[in-house]
């Protein structure tokens, strides 16, 4: 039987460009950089933004293939949406505190200041290392299945429901499986919206993926720093679950 067909890649005009440092990346999905470094094959950042996950993740022995409809564009115009990009979250920091880690734990400025040194890091290693920075944009992306040990998607297919409905929410997730090893998965965070609004269909949008023969879970970790929590989807294929008894070494058991 055929795979059903994605759907339609959606309009990624209004998507943000943000640069976010590799400690961020650690701390969105429930990584360290002992993890990061052990992983066995390259990774996936999808989106990437302005990030400065690759430039600093080489330093780790970690390669990273970054990948965002954005590179289409002249690099500095990738910063300059980035930077742009910096200036909303400060609004909506001020604007919805609850949704953010509270001042007192993580003072604004100084977080925002490490996304200016990541987009810093991405202007430059984008001129140095081209080849890791790849235009493209879900649900269809331009790599052979099974070419990631480990891809990380974050603030996208969740964060925006007016672009990503569930048909298209399931199309992106089963690229971003389809991209990686059998033994492998995938982490996807947030699972919210821009407002902190969680996904109401989750439940269903699981139920699709595993008509898929792709297995989930949602993995719940601790915030340094403020108490709070952080729920992530993991994603791996079905069929290598059965196979491995649900767990693997270096990487997160499924519940």
């Amino acid at each position: 039987m055929a795979a059903p067909a994605a759907p339609a890649a959606p309009d990624l005009d209004g998507v943000l460009v943000t640069s976010r440092p590799l400690d961020e990346y650690c701390a969105l999905f429930g990584l360290t950089r002992a993890a990061l470094a052990a992983v066995p094959g390259p990774v996936l950042d999808c989106p990437a933004g302005a990030a400065g996950l690759a430039a600093e993740a080489r330093a780790l022995g970690c390669h990273v293939i970054a990948t965002d409809p954005a590179y289409a564009l002249p690099v500095p115009e990738v910063a300059a949406r980035a930077l742009a990009a910096r200036a909303s979250m400060a609004a909506a920091m001020a604007a919805r505190p609850a949704l953010y880690p509270l001042p007192r734990h993580r003072p604004y400025d100084r977080y925002l200041r490490s996304w200016d040194r990541a987009r810093r890091l991405f202007t430059a290693d984008t001129e140095r290392h081209p080849e890791q920075y790849v235009a493209a944009a879900l649900p269809r992306l331009p790599f052979a299945d099974g070419t990631f040990a480990l891809t990380l998607s974050g603030y996208l297919v969740f964060a925006y429901p007016e672009l990503f409905d569930l048909d298209r929410q399931v199309g992106a997730l089963a690229e971003l499986v389809r991209v990686t090893r059998p033994d492998g998965e995938v982490r996807v965070h947030p699972l919210h919206d821009g407002s902190g609004r969680r996904c109401p269909h989750l439940d269903g949008l699981r139920h699709a993926l595993g008509e898929r023969r792709i297995a989930s879970a949602v993995e719940v970790f601790a915030r340094a720093g403020d108490g709070r929590s952080r729920r992530v989807l993991v994603l791996r294929a079905a069929d290598h679950r059965r196979r491995s008894g649900g767990s693997r070494r270096g990487l997160l058991p499924y519940g």
